[in-house]
C-alpha cells in the first residue's frame, strides 16, 4: 500500500489499497468524524462525490475510492457485482475502518444496499441515491439491446480512455456489468436483501428519465420502493428530487447530505455527535 498525504496541514490520505489482482485508488480525509464511504456509480470516479462531501463538511471522515478498472484504480480480472461488494472491506479494512455509514449512487446504491444487509453490525446506516429499486426491466430483447450498445461503442473507447471518462474496461465486459446489474434489480433478487436490512437507510431519489430509459419507465422502477417502505420501517424515502439520474449527485447534493444526516442521527452510537 502507498500513502500520500496531500498536504502538510491535512490529514487526508491518498494511495493505492492492493485487492485480489488489483489495486484501489482512495482518498481518505481522516479525523475523528464518522466514517462515510462512498460507492460510485457504475463506470463513474470518486470525482462525483465532491459536491456532497463540500456540503457535509469537515466534521465527517470522507472515504472515497474508484472501482477495478475506473479512474485510477487498476485493471482486474473480476468485475462481478460480488467483487465490489468485496472492495468495501478491502478499502475499510485498509484504513482501519470498523464501522460506516454507506452513501451508494446508482450502482453504488446496489452495493451499498447488499453491504448493509450482510453486515448489520458494521453499518452505521445507509443512504441509496437512485438505485437499488427492485424492478424487473432487464429481459432477453433488453439484454441484446445492450449488447448490441456497447459494441457500437466499443471503436471509441481506447480513445476516451486516457481522459479518464470511460473504465479500462472492454465493451463486452461493461455490457456483462450491466446486464448483471438487471439481474440483481429482479424483485425477487433485490427484495429480500432490502427486507432484510436492519440499520436505518434513506432513498433520495431522482425525477424525469435516465439515459438509455424510454418513456415513464424510470418513474415506473422507482414506485418499486413503495411495497418495500411498507415492509421494512428502516427504509423511508428522504426526498424525491427535481434533477434526473445523471445530475442527481451535482444538482441534489444538498437533499444527498441532509439524507446522511438523518440517517446518523437515528444511530446511538452517532446521534450526540450531530
Amino acid at each position: 500500500m502507498t500513502k500520500n498525504s496531500t498536504s502538510s496541514t491535512s490529514s487526508t490520505w491518498t494511495g493505492m489499497v492492493p485487492v485480489d489482482d488489483t489495486a484501489l485508488a482512495v482518498t481518505d480525509t481522516g479525523g475523528p468524524g464518522i466514517p462515510v464511504v462512498y460507492l460510485n456509480g457504475q463506470f463513474a470516479t470518486q470525482g462525483y462525490w465532491r459536491r456532497v462531501i463540500a456540503e457535509l463538511g469537515t466534521r465527517w471522515r470522507h472515504i472515497t475510492y474508484d472501482e477495478r478498472a475506473r479512474g485510477k484504480s487498476k485493471r482486474s480480472a473480476d468485475y462481478s457485482f460480488e467483487a465490489a461488494v468485496r472492495d468495501v472491506d478491502a478499502v475499510l479494512a485498509a484504513r482501519g475502518v470498523d464501522r460506516a455509514l454507506v452513501v451508494g449512487w446508482s450502482y453504488g446504491a446496489f452495493v451499498a444496499a447488499h453491504w448493509a444487509s450482510r453486515n448489520p453490525d458494521r453499518t452505521l446506516g445507509a443512504v441509496m441515491v437512485d438505485g437499488a429499486q427492485p424492478y424487473d426491466w432487464l429481459d432477453e430483447a433488453m439484454e441484446q439491446r445492450i449488447r448490441k450498445t456497447f459494441r457500437r461503442l466499443n471503436w471509441f473507447l481506447p480513445l476516451l480512455r486516457p481522459t479518464g471518462l470511460t473504465p479500462r474496461m472492454n465493451a463486452e465486459q461493461m455490457a456483462d456489468s450491466n446486464i448483471e446489474l438487471g439481474r440483481l434489480a429482479r424483485e425477487r433478487e433485490l427484495g429480500p436483501v432490502l427486507d432484510n436490512i436492519t440499520v436505518p437507510a434513506r432513498y433520495v431519489v431522482a425525477s424525469g428519465t435516465s439515459l438509455g430509459s424510454k418513456g415513464d419507465e424510470q418513474e415506473r422502477i422507482r414506485t418499486s420502493l413503495d411495497p418495500v417502505v411498507a415492509r421494512n420501517t428502516n427504509i423511508k424515502i428522504s426526498a424525491k428530487v427535481a434533477s434526473n439520474h445523471g445530475a442527481i449527485l451535482k444538482k441534489d447534493s444538498p437533499a444527498i447530505a441532509e439524507a446522511v444526516r438523518e440517517v446518523a442521527a437515528l444511530d446511538p452510537s452517532t446521534a450526540s455527535g450531530r
